[in-house]
């Protein structure tokens, strides 16, 4: 039976055994009750409009045809991508805000981590490929639908995954293997990596190093990637005659560019500096924004700023209003 306080250090070779396969204890927001109420009903709020934003795009993309198009084909990924992301995180959330159990199985948190890590690597990768589907569109239009055959998204796609899924499993078994002396105690919402190298009771330069190292291929070069990319688009669009043109391209490229804004700024602040303990607060309101609200906000730029996006959800909506009349 577990001890009755679940916020107890252990300590020794056996209470360390011990908490290597015992449950861990999310802190989370658990020092400030009265702000959990809150968030429960915040995060299921825009948790389950997260789950319709981005189901509909999945949908109206796959039924669409005039959304037959590579930059769509990506548009279902990323969605896919966010309801995965949020999936694995914002239920374990809610049941630690609900009640007095803050606890998660070791399977859970190893289980939480991979994916967080896979899937968030995966759509680093991903916004970079469509930045490259964006600087073809306008820079090469005439050869657009040459170049971006459907062979090469469906390799791209596997790309972005295949890297994703790599890097997870190079940074999991290392983060879970980190020597906790006992350590139950997560000071964080989830088991995310940074939270638990904080736990470690050795030495974790050398882990920080090498977390720093697959950072700036997972996170830093497709973040240059897509700056150089849209430095040619801009460098393309600005020598346009027709202005007409010049709206269209600042269109289809500005959601990217809104999307991509708020998923890395998150994402540096909290991967280029992992073991950081300036302020885990600031830290957990930083992911909670990027798993809760990023997801949610991604469905309404691509809705509001895409007419084909506007136009393939009104017509599915009229296709369903009219089966439902009839």
């Amino acid at each position: 039976m577990a001890s009755t306080d679940p916020f107890l250090r252990g300590s020794g070779d056996g209470a360390a055994n011990d908490s290597a396969q015992g449950p861990f204890i999310l802190v989370g927001f658990s020092d400030r009750p009265h702000l959990e109420r809150v968030l429960f009903v915040a995060v299921l709020v825009a948790y389950l409009l997260t789950l319709v934003g981005n189901t509909a795009i999945v949908l109206v993309a796959r039924l669409d045809p005039h959304l037959r198009k590579p930059m769509y084909f990506f548009l279902t990924h990323l969605s896919f991508l966010d309801l995965d992301f949020t999936t694995c995180s914002i239920p374990q959330l809610l049941y630690n805000l609900h009640g007095q159990d803050k606890s998660i199985s070791y399977a859970g948190c190893a289980l939480q981590l991979f994916l967080f890590l896979g899937l968030g690597g995966v759509e680093c990768l991903l916004l970079a490929v469509m930045a490259y589907d964006r600087l073809v569109a306008v820079c090469k239009p005439l050869r657009y639908t040459a170049v971006m055959s459907p062979g090469l998204c469906l390799r791209l796609v596997a790309l972005a995954w295949g890297c994703g899924v790599a890097n997870s499993l190079a940074m999991s078994p290392v983060t879970l293997s980190l020597p906790r002396c006992g350590r139950r105690r997560v000071d964080h919402f989830l088991c995310e990596m940074p939270a638990l190298i904080r736990m470690a009771c050795v030495d974790t330069a050398a882990v920080e190093g090498t977390v720093f190292v697959l950072a700036v291929g997972i996170v830093l070069s497709p973040l240059l990637f897509i700056l150089v990319s849209y430095g040619l688009i801009a460098r393309a669009v600005l020598r346009m005659r027709s202005a007409s043109g010049r709206q269209k391209a600042f269109s289809t490229c500005g959601s990217h560019l809104t999307v991509v804004s708020l998923f890395y700024g998150n994402i540096i602040y909290m991967y280029m500096r992992p073991g950081s303990s300036s302020s885990q607060d600031q830290g957990k309101f930083l992911t909670l924004f990027y798993t809760v609200v990023t997801p949610l906000l991604n469905p309404l730029i691509y809705t509001l700023r895409n007419k084909e996006v506007k136009g393939a959800l009104r017509r599915l909506l009229l296709c369903s209003g009219g089966l439902g009349a009839g």
